[in-house]
């Protein structure tokens, strides 16, 4: 009953994971979406279930990177199927499986030029996208992911802009978007998603900046994210798209165990998109909470003042940013030493 009035109250409800077996419930449960990314396809790799899979890729004559992105492709593909259904029926709008994009490319020790970069990004999100509808590229917006959306979604990408912290971040990567879209024949299959990750704010305020009242400390995420969520309308509702360009709430676990799993689920029901761990659409699920609209209501102004004083979002824009990277790379890094011992296991 508590997810489906969270469904009721607006939202989406897309899953963080792309795990068959986790899909198939939480469609059942009324997920219309998905998400991956490497730290996914590492734990569904830890497993054991994909062995097969992976020991006829290797007895293929793949290398380790080859294995790691032919599996993501399998894993994202089988999940596209189980939502097509969703996607045919909205037109486009929803029933979508998001893919990342290589987090490689923005590690500090390849020292990528930047130019190099951009041209990555548009040659893997065409490549990866081509004969997938109903799959997103994920792409982050770092300044190459944002110099790289104008020409993926010219050449009619769907994208998914993750690692958002900010609105200077989101105004940049909607505008690089719009640039690109102008450029299509039409606008019907037209789709942007801006992903807000929101728990790792209340992280990071509460390590540097701990002066924080007691009422504003642990709200700053969900502040910030209703005011992009905002922002976000206003700047679509000026311009004549025929499917939605939605804001995916993201980092929606909590990261403190004294909070309700569902804090964050309950902060931003009403509208747009949650993407949610499979561990905190169960917890929301057997909370007995009904979920209302609460994406356009903001505290007090005593506290929206506070944090408007004492939060310096470009410096934590940064910190976030610095850490994102190392938490999208790393990741990658040990999925394919799990496969290289995987190889080794299974004598290939």
């Amino acid at each position: 009953m508590s997810l489906q009035s969270l469904i009721a109250s607006g939202t989406k409800l897309w899953l963080d994971s792309v795990d068959p077996d986790l899909v198939q419930a939480n469609f059942a449960a009324g997920a219309t979406g998905a998400t991956s990314n490497p730290a996914i396809i590492s734990d569904l790799v830890k497993s054991g279930r994909f062995d097969g899979q992976m020991q006829q890729l290797m007895v293929d004559g793949m290398d380790n990177e080859a294995v790691a992105w032919a599996l993501t492709d399998q894993l994202v593909s089988e999940a596209e199927v189980v939502f097509q259904n969703i996607w045919n029926e909205t037109g486009g709008d929803d029933g979508y499986v998001s893919f990342e994009l290589n987090p490689l490319l923005e590690c500090p020790g390849q020292n990528l030029p930047h130019a190099q970069r951009v041209a990555e990004y548009i040659q893997l999100g065409k490549r990866w996208s081509a004969g997938h509808p109903n799959r997103m590229i994920k792409v982050p917006a770092t300044p190459a992911g944002l110099d790289s959306l104008e020409q993926l979604a010219a050449a009619g990408v769907p994208l998914n802009v993750t690692l958002i912290f900010t609105e200077r971040q989101c105004e940049a990567a909607r505008k690089a978007i719009w640039r690109g879209a102008q450029r299509l024949e039409n606008l019907e299959k037209f789709k942007s998603v801006y992903s807000v990750f929101v728990s790792r704010i209340d992280v990071y305020t509460e390590q540097e900046v701990p002066d924080l009242s007691s009422a504003a400390q642990g709200m700053v995420g969900i502040v910030n994210a209703k005011q992009l969520w905002q922002s976000n309308v206003d700047f679509w509702s000026g311009r004549s798209t025929p499917l939605r360009q939605e804001v995916i709430f993201a980092s929606t676990g909590i990261k403190k165990p004294t909070d309700d799993a569902w804090k964050y689920v309950a902060a931003l029901a009403g509208s747009d998109i949650e993407t949610n761990p499979p561990k905190t659409n169960t917890a929301a699920d057997k909370s007995g909470v009904i979920f209302t609209r609460q994406v356009d209501k903001l505290p007090a102004k005593e506290i929206m003042d506070e944090i408007a004083s004492k939060v310096d979002f470009a410096k934590m824009e940064g910190v976030l940013m610095e850490q994102g990277i190392k938490k999208f790379a790393d990741p990658q890094h040990a999925l394919l030493a799990l496969i290289e011992e995987k190889r080794g296991k299974l004598h290939v």
